[in-house]
């Protein structure tokens, strides 16, 4: 691995500071998704086996995505506003800075010891321990080995959130950092006892109605470039408040628009008290990552996203300019 500015450490110096404490905090970034959770609920299962006390926290006090509540343990995370226990060492995970830790952030500050296992690429490392494979294709690949290392049975429960974590940061093994190592843990993985058809029925196959219906409204919401190559779509309050939906109701719209011919790049928006967020996703070279710094976000070449403090009509006007969008369609004037 290309030593990079965040990483001042390997996840052996990691696995031995681990293994000398006793109390933890494990934490993710808003807005969790499928590897976030998976990372933290995997590692924190791995501790338990040491004997180790670990609590799961979530970055905000808002219900964790209905699509990952199959994962073991996921009935026992706790907002991180509301924890209060011991917190002897508070480990990051799939999170690059601060700010995405969101109440977690508190936690980490105050912590007497820090850690970050991640795979985004930032310019400085946040913790005491930080290291940082923007290589790797999820960051539960990157807590399968840290598990080993230190030493726990990689059996079942580790597997299974691992597993989910690398299965949805590949989009099903699809995406371009879908490479030969993370076929390599998979394999490791449904050795060990994940089930890759639960796992995906459990994630894919199992929308809401209220899902169903929000990916009506966003195909008639939908605007292209001229020349077909980028896709815009958003999600209004009413829209969710109509249809009975929630947020995790929104997730699977941005591959929808993905999977459009001829789209290399792709933007959803999704409307939230005062403010708006934007997921963004491209299917060849285009590096997304990039037009989400222009907005103040940031994530990977392939996925990325940002947070525009705007109005919903103002930020579909924004990023359709970005986009070469000429005639966007437009929010109605009540939203």
């Amino acid at each position: 691995m290309t030593v990079t500015p965040q990483t001042n450490t390997t996840l052996s110096e990691i696995a031995s500071a681990l293994a000398e404490r006793d109390h933890f905090v494990i934490g993710g970034h808003v807005s969790p998704d499928g590897d976030c959770l998976g990372s933290a609920l995997g590692l924190a299962w791995a501790l338990r086996q040491l004997g180790k006390q670990v609590t799961c926290v979530l970055a905000r006090d808002e219900e964790p995505p209905s699509d990952l509540m199959f994962l073991p343990g996921a009935d026992g995370l706790v907002p991180a506003a509301r924890f209060e226990g011991p917190c002897e060492c508070f480990i990051a995970v799939d999170v690059p800075t601060p700010e995405r830790l969101g109440d977690g952030a508190r936690l980490h500050e105050a912590a007497p010891f820090t850690v970050t296992v991640d795979h985004h690429a930032v310019p400085r490392a946040m913790s005491d321990l930080s290291y940082t494979d923007p290589d790797a294709a999820s960051t539960s690949l990157l807590i399968w080995e840290l598990a080993a290392l230190l030493g726990a049975d990689r059996e079942r429960i580790v597997a299974t959130c691992c597993y989910t974590g690398l299965m949805t940061d590949t989009g099903r093994f699809q995406h371009g950092n879908t490479d030969a190592a993370a076929f390599k843990g998979a394999c490791e993985m449904v050795a060990a006892g994940a089930r890759p058809g639960d796992i995906a029925r459990e994630f894919y196959q199992n929308r809401s109605l209220a899902s169903i219906e929000l990916e009506g409204r966003t195909v008639s919401h939908m605007c292209l470039s001229g020349d077909g190559e980028a896709v815009l779509s958003w999600l209004s309050l009413a829209d969710f408040a109509e249809c009975g939906a929630v947020k995790a109701d929104a997730e699977p719209m941005i591959d929808l628009l993905r999977s459009l011919r001829g789209v290399r790049v792709a933007c959803m928006l999704r409307e939230q008290d005062g403010e708006v967020r934007g997921s963004l996703r491209s299917k060849d070279d285009t590096d997304v990552a990039a037009i989400a710094g222009e907005f103040g976000g940031g994530g990977h070449k392939a996925a990325a996203g940002f947070t525009i403090h705007d109005d919903l009509r103002g930020a579909v006007e924004t990023v359709a300019r970005r986009l070469g969008i000429e005639s966007p369609t437009l929010p109605e004037e009540r939203l």
